[in-house]
């Protein structure tokens, strides 16, 4: 049994918190969060749950947030239980001086002076989607907006920080990774077989997940460059290879490097596209002025770093969209040591939820938390916000190393996309959620593609 075969066969085995947040996230089919949000409400903003052998504390509130991300950020490790298989050792899955270590040698191709020489690939990368959608317009055909936009960020990162058109199908690795992401279906897995039962291997069993997976990071990495650049995350993190001052930076860790980039560098970004998609063509009214926005910053030409600026109610709709549905509902830590929250006793060990989603709908923090108001984000309203009320990408030196690039990218696909066409969301209204690790759309998004003239 190879390697591949072995972490296959854990799937749905891994005692995740993800598995056991299960429970509390049934109650709304519609919408699990509803759940969580009514028990903060209910219980008040530190919620002790015990969970089998562990403790699960659920935290609510802006002011613990940063106790557990800023303040205290030392004392809380990060958790990925469950997730290691996809992420390897990655900079996701580290802590403590080895994340550092292996961080600071990739920070610079995040650095927003990066940025400029990047949006010409995004731009690339969008074209190519827009031909995409152009079929789709013409053939009536319906089609699912998540698998779209996961595709256009997977392409969005190979061409602008890997300098490779993508040297895999990614619709098809798309699915395959997926099967093995999806932990209700983990969960669903695991008590077929505490139970005896059987349980079906399709051809997007785990084994070939996995084996699907693995080979995506070496087929990057021995693709034929694009245009020779220097000053490319692929390039930084080779020279961290040839580098023996950063031995634990070996093959394999540039290989689980990839690996997450092209995984929560993309699925974080596609389901915000996809969420925002949806959001306009609910709200057609605010979908015109991003329309308007575009045509009056961008005309006919492409984009420029300048334009990110000045594309200042797209990147609001953005914003909004990270707001009512953050890819990311909820950060877990665990307590290395004994701590005090909010004058509740925390054991080292306990598994710490921070449920950003609460806070982004609550209305102590927000206006009308429950409506797509992208204009909360540009008038006076916007600078009264309460810190750590809002932190779709965590917060602390342990935030998204990617999160500003995730909005440039959204920003300039939204203006361009809409500039030639309007989608046309054919689903149901609200669209339902499904809470595993990230929040995305249950069922998916279908939409209908409609050309402009």
């Amino acid at each position: 049994m190879n390697a591949v075969e072995t972490q296959a066969q854990l799937l749905g085995e891994e005692e995740s918190i993800w598995f056991k947040l299960t429970p509390l996230l049934k109650g709304n089919t519609d919408n699990p969060m509803r759940i969580m949000c009514q028990m903060a409400e209910r219980y008040g903003p530190v919620i002790p749950v015990n969970m089998g052998s562990e403790r699960v504390v659920l935290l609510s509130e802006p002011e613990l947030f940063k106790h557990v991300l800023v303040s205290k950020v030392d004392n809380y490790i990060k958790y990925f239980d469950g997730l290691k298989p996809i992420f390897g050792k990655s900079m996701i899955t580290n802590d403590g001086a080895l994340w550092q270590k292996i961080r600071m040698p990739q920070q610079p191709a995040f650095h927003p002076d990066a940025f400029a020489d990047y949006i010409p690939y995004f731009t690339a990368a969008i074209k190519q989607k827009m031909d995409q959608w152009a079929e789709y317009a013409k053939s009536g055909e319906s089609f699912e907006m998540v698998e779209q936009t996961w595709t256009l960020a997977a392409d969005m990162i190979c061409k602008a920080l890997f300098d490779r058109d993508m040297p895999f199908n990614p619709h098809v690795v798309f699915k395959y990774v997926k099967t093995y992401t999806n932990v209700q279906e983990h969960k669903g897995i695991r008590e077929k077989k505490k139970s005896g039962d059987a349980y079906e291997v399709t051809e997007f069993d785990a084994a070939k997940a996995m084996q699907a997976w693995a080979d995506v990071p070496p087929a990057v990495m021995a693709a034929d460059p694009r245009d020779e650049r220097e000053k490319t995350l692929l390039k930084l993190i080779e020279n961290c290879v040839a580098d023996p001052n950063i031995p634990e930076f070996d093959r394999q860790q540039a290989v689980d490097e990839i690996k997450q980039y092209l995984w929560a560098g993309t699925e974080t970004t596609a389901l915000t596209l996809a969420w925002a998609l949806y959001l306009l063509s609910v709200h057609p009214e605010a979908a015109a002025r991003v329309i308007k926005e575009s045509e009056e910053v961008l005309g006919d030409r492409e984009p420029t770093a300048a334009d990110y600026t000045a594309l200042v109610y797209t990147r609001s709709v953005i914003q909004e969209t990270m707001r009512l549905y953050p890819p990311v509902w909820g950060l877990i830590r665990v307590a290395a040591q004994d701590d005090v929250i909010a004058g509740k006793e925390i054991k080292a060990g306990d598994r710490i939820v921070l449920f950003g989603y609460s806070a982004h709908h609550n209305p102590r923090f927000w206006d009308e938390p429950e409506e797509f108001r992208p204009e909360r984000w540009m008038d006076k309203s916007a600078k009264r916000q309460v810190k750590y009320s809002y932190i779709p990408f965590g917060a602390g030196k342990r935030s998204c190393i990617g999160g500003a690039m995730s909005q440039v990218e959204n920003t300039l696909a939204l203006a361009l996309l809409l500039r030639r066409f309007r989608p046309e969301y054919v689903g149901a209204i609200p669209a339902p959620i499904n809470a595993t690790v990230t929040l995305t759309p249950k069922g998916g998004l279908m939409f209908k593609m409609h050309e402009l003239n």
